[in-house]
């Protein structure tokens, strides 16, 4: 069954939404070596984590088994290979990223050197994630959202949908705990991850697809 499953979607995708994902892990990697907020996704799971006393990327695994539910209602063609990964990897690539970062002699960051590093971040994880969401084999419950709106109201461009999404989780991370993981990064992935995604799926994702077609 998996072997058929894995030839029907075929080489090309498969590898798009892993090697998407990875840059995706990178992108928030650099969010919170940067020290100015995290993106919204990762700044609700790392607040909500923390309220409850559990590692990062096991209550990421939780919280995304707990919003399959709403994917398996309205959003069920959205489940694949591609959710397997981002809902039970993504938040341990985060980690690797994060703690190769930390790494690095430079100290903390002083202000100027931040912003270009958060900004860098915006744009690596758009890449992954319009990388595995064009890939079409499955996205996590969390991005389903965004996908399962715009079906509902084709009319709204895609990146409104994004933005609010993510303008909502930036909400629940400051209700828990403050501004510890949200910020300047976070206002910024906030308004600046949909436009982004939305050009990378026009001009380079879409086309990668289909090229060889």
């Amino acid at each position: 069954m998996l072997a058929a499953y894995f030839k029907r979607v075929g080489r090309k995708r498969i590898l798009m939404t892993i090697i998407g994902n990875v840059f995706i892990g990178l992108g928030i990697g650099i969010f919170r070596y940067a020290a100015m907020g995290n993106d919204p996704y990762t700044a609700m799971n790392l607040s909500l984590s923390a309220c409850v006393g559990m590692d990062y990327p096991i209550f990421q695994i939780l919280f995304n088994l707990a919003a399959l539910v709403i994917q398996l209602i309205w959003g069920r063609e959205l489940i694949g290979i591609g959710t397997i990964v981002n809902a039970c990897f993504l938040g341990y690539i985060v980690d690797f990223f994060y703690h190769i970062l930390l790494k690095i002699p430079l100290g903390p960051l002083v202000f100027w050197q931040s912003v270009p590093v958060v900004l860098a971040g915006v744009v690596i994880c758009s890449f992954g994630l319009s990388l595995y969401q064009t890939s079409d084999v499955g996205v996590a419950p969390y991005d389903a959202l965004s996908l399962i709106t715009q079906k509902k109201l084709p009319k709204i461009p895609y990146f409104w949908h994004r933005m609010f999404d993510d303008a909502l989780a930036a909400l629940i991370s400051f209700v828990a705990t403050g501004f510890t993981n949200i910020g300047l990064g976070s206002l910024v992935s906030a308004f600046g991850l949909g436009p982004f995604i939305h050009f990378f799926n026009k001009h380079f994702s879409e086309k990668l697809l289909n090229k060889s077609k």
